[in-house]
């Protein structure tokens, strides 16, 4: 997050790609076998997407184009969250948000909102002012300027991000300052504001650690099932359930059965579903480039494939597209488990979990996700 574009950058980056837009997306559907993530996702009833920062987007063509070819859907990696919109009250910085929606709407790509209430994503300002004086009516505002700002460009919004915890609460609500302030109520809140500024869209709640068959996810799952099933009865206004899919293949074991059940019950609750984040943290980094790429393949056709069969489920996103964006990095925890295997300065390279490499090209991962689309269309 630490590099932001300059205004003057991004316009005129955008509109020096705009131009060509069309004639690139139409040309690379044509492709037949080569054809897009896009277009496979398309032809299976659902969409594609990556998460996206306009700052990359306005200096690397290489980078950009691969986005115009591979997605129909973007998401602000960060230029939607609170914190990078008003780090000053009242004063709220839009340039970056604006270049990003101009370039989707150029390219007739499609927006997601994320995210609008983050715990981690709250200006130091505001901290003092909802813990002291109880006060919503900085979140309201700031709920106001982005959705009168951007809501006919955005279909979707991650109203509330990642409001589960497991081992604290009964009702696994984390500890964040929104409930800190305001209880258990601040997500009904949130949404019932959402809505009101919002009729048409679709309002989400957007969790992670859902994935995998071991305790702590599993506790994750049920409770916000409950949190769900809570909301639901209690008529709150929100339209389907955002699940991250951040997979680590040091976790363990994926049961195939209990992630489709899972997507079952929320399904059952009339709400759709988004695959919001998708991403793969490797674990064995000494095993050739090809062995690596091999494995996080089969972790995502797995997941994918259950996740597919379930209708409810009407997009993926992935948290970036190629690896030489990714936020995943090789950790000095990572290196640990292998002393003395890399001579100083050197290592495994990046971590391999997005579905184009370092130079774009496209992965066993890439492959592996357009053959779970093709495999399960809805309709």
């Amino acid at each position: 997050m630490s590099h932001r574009p300059t205004r003057r950058t991004c316009l005129l980056a955008t509109a020096g790609l705009v131009l060509a837009a069309t004639g690139w997306r139409a040309g690379v559907e044509a492709q037949g076998a080569d054809a897009s993530l896009a277009s496979v996702a398309t032809a299976a009833g659902r969409y594609y997407g990556t998460a996206v920062r306009i700052d990359r987007i306005a200096v690397d063509d290489q980078y950009r184009q691969a986005i115009l070819r591979e997605c129909t859907h973007l998401t602000p990696e960060f230029e939607m969250k609170w914190d990078a919109i008003e780090r000053i009250r009242g004063k709220p910085s839009l340039a970056p948000m604006d270049d990003l929606v101009s370039f989707a709407r150029a390219n007739g790509m499609r927006m997601r909102g994320h995210t609008l209430l983050w715990y981690r994503s709250v200006p130091d300002w505001a901290a003092g002012v909802l813990l002291e004086h109880k006060d919503w009516s900085p979140i309201r505002n700031y709920f106001s300027t982005l959705i009168s700002r951007y809501g006919d460009a955005i279909e979707q919004w991650d109203v509330v991000n990642e409001p589960i915890d497991t081992g604290h609460r009964t009702d696994g609500l984390r500890e964040n300052i929104f409930l800190r302030a305001f209880g258990p109520d601040y997500i009904r809140r949130a949404l019932d504001d959402a809505r009101m500024l919002a009729p048409r869209a679709s309002l989400m709640i957007n969790e992670y650690g859902l994935d995998y068959d071991i305790p702590v996810e599993r506790d994750r799952r049920y409770l916000f099932l409950k949190l769900l099933e809570g909301l639901k009865s209690a008529g709150a206004p929100f339209d389907a359930v955002g699940i991250q899919g951040h997979l680590d293949l040091s976790k363990g074991p994926f049961s195939p059965k209990v992630f489709g059940d899972f997507l079952q019950e929320i399904a059952n609750l009339g709400l759709q579903i988004v695959i919001t984040e998708l991403d793969v943290k490797e674990y064995d980094y000494l095993a050739p480039a090809e062995e690596r790429d091999r494995r996080v393949a089969d972790a995502v056709r797995r997941y994918l494939d259950v996740a597919f069969a379930q209708p409810a489920v009407k997009g993926l996103t992935s948290w970036g597209l190629s690896d030489r964006y990714s936020w995943l990095e090789v950790t000095p925890e990572d290196y640990a488990r292998y002393p003395g295997a890399w001579k100083a300065g050197d290592g495994p390279g990046v971590n391999r979990g997005l579905p184009l490499d370092s130079s774009m090209r496209r992965k066993p991962m890439y492959q592996a996700i357009a053959a779970a689309f093709k495999r399960q269309p809805l309709g």
